[in-house]
């Protein structure tokens, strides 16, 4: 889930900024610090979007730097247990793909794909279905249930897990032509 998220703190601006603009110089600070990120409580910080900067700092003893109040705003992602979220495949390996949701990538373990068994073929990139005929090839679309997640402080990426084995998951074109099975099992085509 996309969050808007306003925060305040204190942000040094370095003797050799005071020639910027002062909300230039808080903003790129700010940027620095936040941008990348990814904590317990905000999840993966994606960009600062706006900020009031105090123009009355502090020089503390010792440092030649001003230190600032700032108000801001910043864009996050946070990914919840059970949230339903579509990505593209950008991965394909022989123990399963990595899907793009947001700005990170998730697993989906063959274990999760669907209720066939699955092989590799390396050549092609491709997990193919023995008994479905199914393909799952970079650049296809899925939606699935995030089920584990992990927040590791700093900039490291952190660990996202999804499955695909429930109802209404899948690669997009396999939930359409269930869709279309059930409509027409019921006789509304």
């Amino acid at each position: 889930m996309f969050n808007l998220i306003t925060l305040k703190d204190t942000i040094r601006i370095d003797p050799s900024k005071f020639g910027e603009p002062l909300e230039a110089a808080a903003f790129d600070e700010l940027r620095n610090k936040y941008e990348g990120l990814v904590d317990e409580d905000l999840g993966y910080v994606i960009s600062v979007i706006d900020l009031k900067v105090n123009s009355v700092g502090r020089i503390l003893p010792g440092d030649g730097a001003t230190h600032h109040q700032v108000t801001f705003s910043i864009l996050t992602f946070y990914p919840q247990l059970q949230e339903v979220i579509e990505g593209e495949v950008v991965e394909v390996a022989d123990f399963g793909t990595f899907l793009r949701i947001g700005p990170v990538d998730a697993l989906l373990h063959v274990s999760q794909l669907m209720d066939d068994f699955i092989s590799y073929d390396e050549k092609q990139g491709v997990l193919l279905g023995k008994e479905s005929g199914r393909t799952i090839q970079r650049g296809d679309l899925f939606r699935v249930r995030i089920v584990a997640v992990s927040f590791p402080r700093g900039r490291s990426s952190g660990k996202i897990g999804v499955t695909a084995r429930q109802p209404f998951l899948g690669k997009l074109e396999w939930i359409e032509e269930e869709v279309k099975k059930a409509k027409a099992a019921r006789g509304e085509e």
